[in-house]
């Protein structure tokens, strides 16, 4: 990272800053503590140190309305406060001491004061490590709270200016009136054409429990709480008792974060982590959609549209993998399925329950429709009883009020329905008669849609569009059962089902048919109309497992259930045999069925295998002219390195699309995308628009995974934008599609495809010692223990890389900042291009310019490198690597340094990021914080991978008793010596948060 010029300005703004904090404050406690006056003058010279490292490292000022260092210098500030009351002021000193070592070396890149910050590490007892630890990784968490309130700060600025180009250029928003704008303005499309395009489009986000979310859940609330105070702090409207107040609650929340345990102590179960991704429909989806729905509505009237998005648009929808998703997860049983269902259609009911009174009170009018009154009446008269469970509107409604009525009428069936759920999930019974409660969305929508047809015939319609509009959309977009679960299973895991059968009836093994017999064998049963199977099938644990996960899918209600979802899908027979199962298995509406393709070999065949099952005509006619295909960009990555994953990614949809458009069928891309770059992750807006043409047509599915469920809808502006992303990216791929590939870069991404995956695999898979270089040059073997998923981290026990899944895979590579998955290959393909003819690299420059697919693969790795150290990789080589691999990980360094050079030539930038001054400035004041935790990380898994390191504590200056002493017994089953387990922890959760990339 380049350091920044030393402006002396810088300097007398932070004693400017320090003597306004000093000012503002009063400190008794502390002052009482302090013995001497020249105590309390060394002590706000070491204060202010961090302070002063912060701006000397940081850019200047960026732009006028750039609060960042502000912001972050506020939260250190009251943060190296509460550790000093908490841990005493040594240990408050040797964290300012370890972070100015850290900029020094980001200021150098001096090796040798990694090698003092480690001597400090390791001088330190089990307790002060711990708390040192635990220090940075909490400073992180609150540099990224700085940077997101700044982000927002920063867009509410612009936005009343009605600026809407954010960050430098619009590549990294969709803001939707922006682009409602650009469509009709520049494009020249009427509105009325942009309204219908919008109407039909459908995003659906699906949430999956992918072990990346590093921070409980506990930590994340308190974090908002902390965002929150810092917003109102600098607000404009704010007086003297609101600032004191508020900088008391910021100092609690950030006390109360600092004094929560960060680990998991144990692994979630996928319950828990279907809860965790629920709650955030609680926090801030449910009320986000039709907020962001009111938005369109007005960006609409804003360019000559006077109607609303009719409440049944499917513009959002939501789906989920929590407790559905069982390839790899023995944790996710039949009834795991069950409850995370039952567990959805409970808090559904619950809460529009907690909105029904709500609209009761705001429909207080007496003026309706014929239809109206005459089911009002029709109510009235069956209902005669007091309710005295309910706390409003208990006592009869009376007949002059019959929108009150009606409402009275759906809010006792959705206690019903909240109460049959409930009951059902604790003792598998319920005594409500199905017949009291919702059983279908449209049984739902009908007393809501009459009470709005008759507002609008009576002249209310300003009335209908309020809230009862919103709740009308609400039902439309969560329906009764939340979000819709998709089931994954493994196609192995099929095979072995239908194996068992086959070999059960006498006709042999079903697994060592050719795919021509296998087809045609399950097209004959599904023709047939004879059971296939009785209860006499011998079942192991396997087969019950898939066998029984069917048949709670045919017991639960059908708008539970998404897609079902198969990975490793390689043939037709694949998608016909999970058909064959629902048939077997009594599912009255069978889910759709969904074949994944993820590896490099996959994706080229995915084509022809997707043509072959749209030539069967049994199953076009049942497919009804739609069909779903998922691509993954996890174990593609993994499988052929990035450059290569995701050439073949684009090709293979371009090809998916000819195929569908060659049999008349409309197809639905779903993409696996993970949150790093090396897993498909990215700016949404640019990952939607860099997209092959007419391969979205109105019609997206995307995981949302892990930590990106946080950044995406961890609050309410968060939530507003993603939702703003998708919808506004989507509409402008539709209506205005990137350009097509010229043949000729077409024939070099071909090339240089080839020479990538050459180089990836020759070092990943063919290189004799790569596994043993990276089990020890990375924290691999240690991941399992942040308990952070509930999956197993291999697919297989044992096995190499091909077993190991992408998150570890990815996520050890991140931890030592080395990203090699990202990168390899890149540099060999440039490279060869280059030198085969000079004027490549000019073409290389104008794909650059001109094709967002190339743009976006560039930007995406050089954002990857601007976070990249391969200093600290070394550090990690010299400590944990055998003398014999030194050169083996000094030939990598060499091949990053190379790539990286080829990288900037290519985008034609004379440094990183040189495009993105905003992205510079987050990652020069993280960089610091981030290289403390790896040279802690790096020391520490030496001392507990070589028990014959030496290690020489200091004494300390407090007491045995003192504070820290006690974190050491919150572990106290560590295999490792005392301390080491959870300082390594600690560390492994900071640099996710500094990287803000888990897996």
């Amino acid at each position: 990272m380049v350091p920044s010029p030393q402006v002396p300005s810088r300097v007398c703004a932070l004693l400017q800053s320090v003597k306004y904090r000093v000012t503002q404050k009063p400190r008794k406690q502390r002052e009482a503590k302090r013995e001497k006056a020249t105590m309390a003058s060394r002590n706000l010279e070491k204060m202010a140190s961090i302070d002063a490292q912060l701006r000397l490292l940081a850019p200047g000022k960026v732009s006028e309305d750039d609060k960042l260092i502000e912001y972050d210098a506020l939260l250190l500030d009251r943060f190296l406060d509460i550790l000093q009351d908490l841990h005493g002021e040594d240990l408050r000193e040797t964290v300012q001491d370890c972070y100015e070592l850290s900029a020094e070396y980001e200021g150098k890149q001096d090796p040798k004061k990694l090698e003092e910050l480690g001597n400090v590490f390791t001088s330190l007892d089990p307790g002060d490590s711990i708390v040192v630890a635990k220090s940075f990784s909490h400073m992180l968490n609150l540099a990224n709270l700085a940077e997101e309130v700044q982000i927002a700060y920063r867009r509410r600025i612009k936005l009343k200016k009605g600026d809407f180009v954010d960050e430098a250029n619009a590549t990294t928003e969709s803001d939707i009136e922006e682009t409602f704008k650009k469509l009709v303005g520049q494009l020249k499309k009427s509105p009325q054409e942009v309204f219908d395009e919008l109407k039909n489009q459908t995003i659906d986000l699906v949430l999956t429990a992918h072990p990346t979310q590093s921070v409980r859940r506990s930590l994340l609330q308190k974090h908002a709480r902390v965002r929150n105070c810092l917003t109102q702090l600098y607000a404009k409207d704010i007086t003297p008792d609101d600032k004191q107040e508020l900088d008391e609650a910021l100092q609690r929340e950030i006390q109360a974060a600092f004094r929560t345990d960060e680990i998991r102590r144990t692994p979630p179960t996928p319950q828990d982590e279907m809860r965790a991704g629920m709650s955030y429909f609680h926090e801030t989806i449910w009320k986000g959609v039709p907020k962001f729905l009111r938005r369109v509505d007005t960006a609409l009237k804003n360019i000559g549209i006077n109607e609303r998005v009719p409440y049944n648009a499917p513009l959002i929808q939501f789906s989920s993998w929590m407790g559905g998703d069982r390839d790899g997860n023995p944790r996710v049983t039949p009834e795991v399925t069950r409850d995370v269902c039952l567990l959805a259609r409970m808090m559904a009911a619950n809460l529009y329950f907690s909105q029904i009174e709500d609209l009761m009170f705001e429909l207080s009018m007496w003026r309706c429709n014929e239809e109206l009154l005459a089911r009002a009446h029709e109510l009235h008269r069956s209902s005669r009883k007091d309710a005295k469970h309910y706390i409003e509107f208990w006592k009869q409604i009376p007949p002059n009020e019959p929108y009150r009525v009606i409402l009275g009428g759906v809010r006792d069936k959705l206690y019903n329905t909240r109460e049959h759920a409930r009951q059902l999930l604790s003792s598998v019974t319920s005594d409500i008669p199905e017949d009291t409660t919702f059983t279908s969305v449209e049984q739902f929508l009908e007393p809501l849609e009459l009470c709005y047809r008759s507002l609008c015939s009576c002249g209310d319609k300003a009335i209908a569009d309020g809230s009862l509009l919103d709740f009308l959309r609400q039902v439309s977009t969560f329906g009764l059962s939340l979000v819709r679960l998709d089931i994954r299973q493994e196609s192995d895991r099929h095979t072995d089902v239908i194996d068992t059968i086959t070999k059960h009836l006498g006709l042999g093994s079903y697994r060592e048919w050719p795919e021509k017999q296998r087809q045609e064998w399950l097209l004959s049963e599904l023709s047939g109309k004879r059971p296939l199977f009785g209860a006499d099938v011998p079942k192991t644990e396997e087969v019950s497992d898939v066998l029984d996960t069917f048949k709670v899918i045919s017991e639960l209600p059908s708008d539970n259930f998404g897609a079902y979802i198969i990975s490793m899908a390689t043939a037709p027979s694949d998608v016909l045999a999970v058909e064959l199962l629902q048939r077997e298995c009594h599912v009255k509406k069978p889910l759709r069925v969904v074949p994944l393709f993820e590896k490099l070999a996959d994706l080229e065949a995915a084509p022809a295998a997707v043509a072959r099952l749209f030539s069967i005509d049994w199953y076009k006619n049942r497919i009804n002219g739609k069909q779903e295909v998922m691509i993954g960009y996890s174990d593609s990555g993994k499988d052929a390195g990035r450059l290569s994953a995701a050439w073949q990614l684009y090709k293979a949809q371009e090809e998916l699309v000819k195929v569908a458009k060659q049999y008349g069928v409309k197809l639905t891309m779903f993409h696996g995308r993970g949150g790093t770059v090396g897993r498909g992750g990215g700016p949404t807006h640019l990952a939607i628009l860099s997209q092959p043409p007419e391969t979205i047509h109105g019609s997206l599915r995307v995981t949302v995974q892990g930590e990106v469920i946080e950044q995406s809808f961890g609050e309410e502006h968060l939530c507003f934008r993603t939702l703003q992303r998708f919808t506004a990216a989507t509409l402008e791929h539709g209506m205005n599609p990137p350009v097509s590939p010229k043949p000729e870069w077409r024939a070099l991404m071909d090339e240089m495809a080839v020479v990538a995956t050459e180089e990836y695999r020759s070092i990943v898979f063919q290189e004799p010692r790569f596994v043993e270089y990276f089990r020890l040059a990375t924290p691999e073997m240690e991941y399992g223990r942040m308990n952070i998923g509930s999956r197993p981290s291999k697919r297989k026990p044992s096995g190499g890389i091909e077993s190991l899944r992408a998150i570890p895979w990815i996520f050890a590579w991140t931890q030592t900042r080395f990203h090699l998955p990202v990168w390899l290959g890149f540099g060999a393909a440039f490279k060869q291009a280059i030198e085969k003819d000079a004027k490549n690299l000019q073409m290389l420059r104008e794909m650059y310019n001109q094709w967002p697919f190339f743009r976006v693969t560039i930007d995406l790795i050089e954002m990857v490198f601007a976070k990249g150290d391969p200093g600290i990789a070394a550090l990690y080589d010299k400590l944990l690597v055998s003398e014999d691999l030194w050169s083996f990980g000094e030939r990598l360094r060499t091949n990053y340094e190379d790539t990286k050079r080829l990288l900037l030539q290519v985008a034609g930038h004379k440094a990183l990021l040189e495009g993105d001054p905003y992205l510079r400035q987050r990652l020069v004041l993280r960089d610091s914080y981030i290289t403390a935790l790896n040279v802690c990380q790096a020391y520490t898994l030496k001392q507990i991978r070589d028990p014959n390191y030496l290690v020489q504590v200091r004494p300390s200056k407090e007491p045995a008793s003192k504070p820290a002493a006690e974190l050491v017994n919150l572990n106290p089953t560590s295999e490792y010596a005392p301390g080491l387990e959870d300082t390594l922890i600690l560390t492994m959760k900071g640099i996710a948060a500094g990287m803000q990339n888990t897996g």
